[in-house]
């Protein structure tokens, strides 16, 4: 089963991708349904694009845990520390580039959001074929994960006044 972790890692790196570059449109699709605004991006902040990487992430954890769970010691702590490392990784890259180079074009945003994903499944790949680590327990991070994706849906409704929260094309926050 190790063996074909790679197999499995690259099926959510294209799950994830589609999935979110779906989720990008759906709000706007679903003519701004407050039921796809749970998962989809609402605006173009930051934290919306996180969002785009965290519920397809998220999805294809149980998606893989029916099939690979069992087999793997700390699954769940593994999927959580990739998931994190995936949407830690969009504002660093993010407020990185917008630091050096000022505004990035929108070919740069995706191109983050891709390298975010890649990076989130080649993590967890490595940790899948090495010997268990550390883990506060499977119960533990499974619940973690669903505190963010409560974070994410409270946050596109009520959003701080933070600039990670703001639209940068409309000034807005959250669902407006």
């Amino acid at each position: 089963m190790k063996r074909n972790i790679a197999y499995w890692q690259l099926f959510g790196f294209l799950f994830t991708g589609i999935s979110g570059v779906l989720l990008h449109f759906l709000y706007e699709w679903s003519n701004e349904s407050k039921l796809s605004a749970l998962i989809s991006g609402v605006n173009e902040s930051t934290w919306e694009h996180m969002k785009l990487l965290f519920f397809p992430m998220l999805a294809y954890t149980f998606i893989e845990g029916m099939f690979l769970k069992d087999g793997f010691k700390n699954f769940y702590c593994i999927k959580l520390r990739g998931t994190l490392l995936g949407i830690i990784l969009i504002p660093s890259i993010f407020y990185t580039l917008n630091g050096v180079f000022g505004k990035t074009p929108d070919w740069m945003n995706i191109t983050i959001f891709f390298i975010s994903a890649a990076a989130a499944y080649v993590h967890e790949a490595k940790l899948f074929k090495k010997a268990p680590l550390f883990c506060f327990g499977e119960g533990v991070s499974l619940y973690i994960l669903l505190i963010w994706a409560l974070l994410f849906t409270v946050f596109t409704f009520t959003p701080p006044k933070l600039p990670i929260f703001r639209d940068p094309v409309t000034m807005t926050y959250g669902v407006y």
